[in-house]
């Protein structure tokens, strides 16, 4: 079974096309299940859009919920869409995002880290000047709140794990084992799924989130594993679907998940 539950759209502010291309695409791509899984509004602000260029306005939230359970319903028996949300998780407005999310009939919300210390893990100029016990300190914080996203009980996926090294691909090589395995651990027994996510080959760092070192981690630990291409443009669909496939089962793994209403359902490898 091919699925992908990591799509984004126009009203975001940074992809291209609407929802409907990317269903399309999906059917294209050859997949049995899409999921769409746009940035939430960032609800840490009373404004309507804080961030244009990052999150979709207050004011089009509903109005994307409803295109998706339309879509839903129109494609029935060709391509099972799937009603999903990125969300970001900070601490201090956890409990807002969650009473707003929980209002809604997502079959699964992406809870992923996009900044430390308010400001972003895409960020390159974030690393200049630092020495190795500053670099250990951000990327323990990094894994710090990603644990803690998995405590919070908001997320059936946490996405892109790793991907701080997007634009700095020595992150990988900050020595802080200890945190990361930590998370690992958390993760596990908070039961979530972490993603597969190829949108790694367009940034710096190439390849996809997770690296394979922390892939052995997460099956030694247990951690479910799912797949999300993290489509920014409707083109990137299912990208590397059957590569990833294949590279978990050499690695060990026999199944991934996907969830719908909430509900895991494991597909064998």
């Amino acid at each position: 079974m091919k699925f992908d539950l990591h799509t984004h759209h126009f009203r975001c502010g940074h992809a291209d096309g609407n929802i409907r291309n990317y269903v399309e695409a999906g059917i294209k791509a050859g997949l049995e299940v899409i999921g769409i899984s746009d940035h939430t509004p960032y609800f840490g602000d009373p404004s309507d859009r804080a961030f244009p260029h990052i999150a979709m306005a207050k004011s089009e939230f509903a109005n994307y919920v409803e295109e998706v359970l339309a879509l839903k319903k129109e494609y029935e028996g060709v391509i099972d869409v799937l009603l999903g949300i990125e969300s970001d998780y900070f601490p201090e407005h956890a409990e807002t995002y969650r009473k707003i999310l929980d209002a809604y009939p997502f079959d699964y919300v992406i809870g992923s880290v996009h900044s430390t210390g308010g400001v972003s893990i895409f960020n390159k100029g974030r690393w200049k000047g630092l020495g190795d016990k500053e670099k250990i300190a951000i990327k323990t914080e990094y894994y710090r709140l990603i644990a803690e996203s998995a405590r919070s009980g908001m997320f059936q996926i946490l996405g892109h794990i790793d991907a701080m090294k997007g634009n700095y691909p020595d992150f990988s090589n900050i020595p802080a084992p200890g945190p990361l395995d930590e998370c690992l651990k958390v993760i596990a027994e908070s039961g979530v799924a972490i993603e597969i996510n190829t949108s790694g080959k367009t940034k710096l760092s190439g390849g996809w989130y997770p690296s394979d070192d922390i892939l052995e981690r997460v099956l030694r630990y247990g951690v479910p594993v799912t797949f999300g291409s993290d489509a920014h443009k409707p083109s990137r669909v299912g990208d590397e679907h059957e590569a990833v496939a294949a590279r978990l089962k050499e690695i060990g793994f026999t199944s991934w998940v996907y969830y719908k209403q909430k509900q895991k359902i494991e597909v064998p490898l």
